[in-house]
């Protein structure tokens, strides 16, 4: 029970890493906060959970919306009176190559991926200034870390999620406010789908890997879970790399 009684909040839950995420906590009698943009997938996840013995609150949040936000940290307090884990895990992929990208989608990638992890730092921080305790995982990638032939929007929302997270970590220390950030290799899931969707394109996805295999969303959800704990009560500014071993060459 290494999450019991905290309030944890997860954004993008209803995707493969956030539900793993939320199935494992509610494992370690967490109380969830389960928001996604996505009402009918979040709604779907809490029931099950609910019904599995465990405890889920679903919340409507874009992440991208400043008064969503402030709702969904508000709705929060008035059941719980408190938030113990934000977990900014929502994000929106983007394979164009920078020539090809437009502005229009530039912004949107990253208001999604880099804003909303802001916009959420900013409405928890308060509370947990208050409680002078608290922890916030930032759920980057390695293309933060390294080039690819694909995108360029991705990897740049990403990487200033690497600089926030270090920012918040600096600026909340003395409050006990914790922030760390898991930085994923590529982990099959729906978002990557059409990336791997043929033998040949897979194969070379999984060569890249020193573990030769793409991870699973559990292998992240359970680094997160550790994050979130107070198993790492001395861990803040750091960078959890989740990559099977993929930056170390």
């Amino acid at each position: 029970m290494r999450l019991l009684d905290k309030v944890v909040m997860i954004t993008g839950a209803g995707g493969d890493i956030g539900s793993a995420q939320c199935r494992l906590f509610a494992k370690e009698q967490a109380k969830l906060v389960i928001t996604d943009i996505k009402r009918h997938r979040g709604v779907k996840l809490a029931d099950e959970i609910s019904r599995e013995g465990g405890f889920a609150l679903f919340v409507d949040l874009d992440v991208s919306s400043e008064s969503d936000w402030e709702a969904a940290v508000s709705a929060t307090l008035e059941r719980f009176r408190k938030i113990d884990v934000l977990v900014n895990n929502a994000g929106i992929y983007n394979t164009e190559p920078i020539q090809d990208e437009t502005a229009e989608n530039w912004d949107q990638v990253l208001s999604i991926n880099s804003k909303g992890a802001f916009l959420g730092t900013r409405a928890v921080v308060e509370p947990m200034r208050l409680m002078k305790r608290g922890s916030i995982i930032n759920v980057a990638s390695t293309t933060a870390l390294v080039g690819s032939c694909r995108g360029g929007a991705y990897g740049a929302s990403k990487a200033a999620l690497l600089s926030l997270t270090k920012h918040t970590a600096i600026q909340n220390a003395e409050y006990g406010i914790r922030a760390n950030a898991v930085i994923p290799g590529p982990i099959e899931t729906d978002m990557i789908a059409e990336n791997i969707s043929d033998p040949k394109s897979r194969a070379l996805s999984e060569s890249r890997v020193p573990l030769g295999r793409l991870g699973a969303p559990l292998e992240v959800a359970y680094p997160i879970l550790y994050l979130a704990s107070d198993e790492s009560s001395y861990v803040t500014g750091a960078e959890l790399l989740v990559d099977g071993g993929l930056t170390a060459q």
